[in-house]
């Protein structure tokens, strides 16, 4: 058995859905993510435009890098509605599926030690370093260089036998091992991804104006989200997965057995106004181990505000909006008056 395929049984071994070797040339790359930059299509988000040479030449992040360990894996949770059956329910809060159990960062840090110690273990002393969803590296093309899957137009990774509810990670290293065949695009004519954006964040097939998405006006914009995005948001209140829950390539994605990927406080079920009536320290004790602990309370009362505003008129909304209309945040407030104001204009 070759290297390349003891180190891909090891990662299959430790639970990662699929592994891929990639180079670390990233041509194709150049010239599209320039564009996307020097668009500001990043928005607020200055790090993606810090650290260019490095995000395009892994070998220059970590120097002597020869061969790149891709891995995959499944975070889609086993539940009782189809995703975007929730959107009809405007009185229920919509996080997104990746953020509903323990924060993933950890989890694919750790197993990502564990696959590079059992290679050293297999193969001896080697130079490497992982990496999940952090430094200047650019998961997405070098996953489907490695043959994980192509980048949709949504500009989400997609895999024909798991469609795009997965976690990426990389272990860059000093192994000469032979790549996998990249994988080949097979979106075809489809733009339900498009079509389906409530805010036309896909501006045109793989092109994404973040500064519309919604994902990064609940989770990356810290300051106020603009009242134009306000009624597209809905009960959105943390992400957006309607590109993703609309792509027929989901359709065979299966459900992860990791117990930390299972939903938590009701995260699935749970109503806006419940949520926007948890304290700072409730927030802070309910959330400890979540991915959506680092949007902070502020932000957190910020979206779901927004997400009362569009609710269905009642009683228990507008009493939940007063009790914040003092809030010490001058953004929290802002958010609860117009809030108010579209309730008031509802008839509620």
């Amino acid at each position: 058995m070759s290297n390349a395929n003891i180190i891909k049984q090891i990662g299959h071994e430790l639970g990662f859905q699929q592994v891929g070797i990639c180079d670390t040339r990233l041509d194709r790359q150049h010239a599209h993510y320039g564009e996307w930059i020097a668009r500001h299509y990043h928005g607020e988000m200055g790090y993606m435009a810090r650290n260019l040479d490095k995000r395009l030449n892994p070998r220059q992040l970590v120097p002597d890098t020869l061969s790149v360990i891709c891995v995959r894996l499944d975070y889609l949770v086993r539940e009782q509605q189809d995703p975007l059956d929730l959107l009809d329910h405007a009185d229920l809060a919509y996080l997104s599926r990746y953020a509903l159990g323990r924060d993933y960062h950890k989890l694919m840090r750790r197993r990502l030690q564990q696959l590079a110690d059992q290679i050293a273990a297999a193969h001896g002393s080697f130079g490497y370093r992982a990496f999940v969803d952090s430094a200047p590296v650019l998961e997405k093309p070098l996953a489907r260089n490695a043959g994980l899957g192509w980048i949709g137009k949504h500009t989400n990774l997609l895999n024909r036998d798991a469609g795009s509810w997965f976690f990426l990670g990389e272990l860059l290293t000093d192994l000469p091992l032979p790549v996998d065949a990249p994988a080949t695009e097979h979106c075809g004519s489809c733009t339900a991804c498009i079509d389906v954006c409530p805010t036309d964040a896909i501006i045109g097939p793989f092109q994404l104006d973040a500064r519309r998405c919604i994902s990064y006006l609940t989770i990356e914009l810290k300051g106020s989200i603009p009242e134009e995005y306000r009624p597209l948001i809905g009960n959105r209140v943390y992400g957006c997965d309607d590109c993703q829950a609309v792509c027929p390539w989901n359709s065979f994605a299966r459900p992860s057995a990791e117990p930390d990927f299972a939903v938590r406080n009701g995260l699935d079920t749970a109503t806006l106004v419940e949520l926007f009536a948890w304290t700072e320290p409730e927030f802070e004790a309910r959330m400890r181990g979540s991915a959506i602990r680092r949007i902070g309370h502020e932000r957190w009362l910020r979206n779901l505000a927004v997400g009362l505003g569009n609710a269905p008129g009642s009683v228990d909304v507008v009493a939940a909006l007063r009790a914040r209309a003092a809030h010490p945040s001058a953004m929290v407030r802002e958010h609860v008056r117009w809030a108010l104001a579209r309730q008031a204009a509802a008839g509620a």
